[in-house]
């Protein structure tokens, strides 16, 4: 099995049951592993909500690292889809033509930097610095900002053998209120004043609900983003054939993006609340326990997905739910799209070869299923395209 093999532990259980369990902190949870059931589920917000308790739809839970509710992420229709109809337009910018150039400059800036070094850490030296540049375009903020991002580290809620840190979440709370207080007192153009100059129900949004929007921005896309970009560095220094194909074949680059995104499941799973007693696959689920959406499991599915543990660059038919489904699938989907497009692009336009020197896998303990969800180093040597 090569190293950047993402194995699916999911898979027994799923053909079985199609559930698993997993105690999260005292809060048990049911997860859904088959696609149908996952996407079933996510439809179903009635009897399973995102509007519990803050933090508690997470997994693992923030019950107690915060009270502050991220929006619209933990919202229910109708009141979600008020929430969603405000930002939608400002996160869909990733598809205007300068926002893509502002982001190839980036990207092929960092690829640049390391092309032709004899070592490259690729997850704190080039991923979490290409996630953190990135977001000063998805805020629209100074790019100068992206440093204080880099040194909190690749986790905004962990820290080293800590699996959630309230200290470290305090860090990030201060910091978004003191952007907020900014923008009150000085208006600009960036994500922080347009929220604050923004409706809901016939009234401004209060700094709390701007606060709920910006921790969702940061928090969301922060391992997700990094443990793609690392996946698909590791992938392709395995997968050499794949690299020279993306050069051959330019058209096929967004199908690659969707696939690695189905292949990497950048996130497990997400949570839910069950509202009244019910079944999930002939299991009985109480009220006021919870649910998991397992995405990485859904991926998966023999059942809808040929060679699902495959890397198939060119994949038809991919209905994959790496970014969620429904009402809650992802608000930066756009942004982490094109960032994944545009590294793929740049890596085959200017790289030969990766040569994979050492790793250590990032895998997450989830009761009987151990889950590699990429690395927490890599490094690599990136070889240069001699024309």
């Amino acid at each position: 099995m090569k190293n950047s093999t993402l194995p699916d532990p999911f898979e027994q259980a799923r053909l079985e049951k199609g559930y698993g369990e997993m105690d999260d902190q005292n809060d048990p949870v049911t997860m859904v592993l088959r696609l149908k059931d996952v996407r079933k589920c996510a439809h179903n917000w009635k009897s399973y909500s995102s509007e519990a308790v803050p933090g508690r739809i997470v997994v693992p839970s923030e019950v107690n690292i915060r009270d502050m509710r991220q929006i619209p992420f933990e919202v229910d229709p109708p009141r979600h889809g008020a929430y969603r109809a405000l930002v939608e337009a400002w996160f869909k910018r990733p598809l205007q033509a300068e926002y893509q150039q502002r982001l190839t400059d980036q990207i092929s800036g960092i690829v640049d930097q390391f092309v032709g070094q004899e070592r490259v850490e690729v997850v704190s030296e080039l991923a979490l610095p290409l996630q953190s540049r990135a977001l000063t375009l998805l805020l629209n903020t100074d790019y100068g900002e992206s440093e204080k991002w880099i040194s909190w580290g690749t986790h905004v809620f962990r820290s080293e053998g800590v699996a959630l840190d309230g200290d470290k979440a305090t860090v990030l709370y201060d910091y978004i209120d003191e952007q907020i207080e900014r923008a009150q007192k000085q208006p600009s153009g960036d994500l922080y004043s347009v929220l604050l100059d923004s409706e809901i129900d016939g009234r401004k949004m209060t700094p709390e609900e701007v606060k709920g929007v910006l921790v969702l921005t940061f928090a969301g896309g922060r391992d997700t983003v990094i443990n793609a970009v690392t996946n698909a560095i590791a992938y392709f220094a395995e997968h050499p054939e794949s690299l020279a194909r993306l050069r051959q074949e330019p058209d096929i680059t967004g199908r690659a993006v969707e696939e690695m995104i189905r292949y990497f499941s950048p996130l497990t799973q997400m949570g839910r609340v069950v509202m009244e007693d019910s079944q999930v696959c002939e299991h009985a689920v109480k009220a006021d326990s919870r649910i998991s959406l397992c995405w990485a499991s859904a991926n998966r599915d023999a059942a809808v997905f040929e060679n699902p543990n495959e890397i198939v660059l060119d994949r038809k038919i991919n209905p994959h739910v790496g970014f969620g489904f429904s009402h809650h699938n992802c608000l930066g989907a756009t942004h982490a799209r094109q960032i994944m497009k545009i590294l793929l692009q740049t890596l085959a336009e200017r790289v030969s070869t990766i040569e994979m020197l050492d790793f250590t896998e990032n895998i997450e303990e989830l009761d009987e299923f151990k889950r590699k969800v990429g690395f927490h180093k890599l490094s690599v040597k990136i070889n240069p395209i001699n024309h």
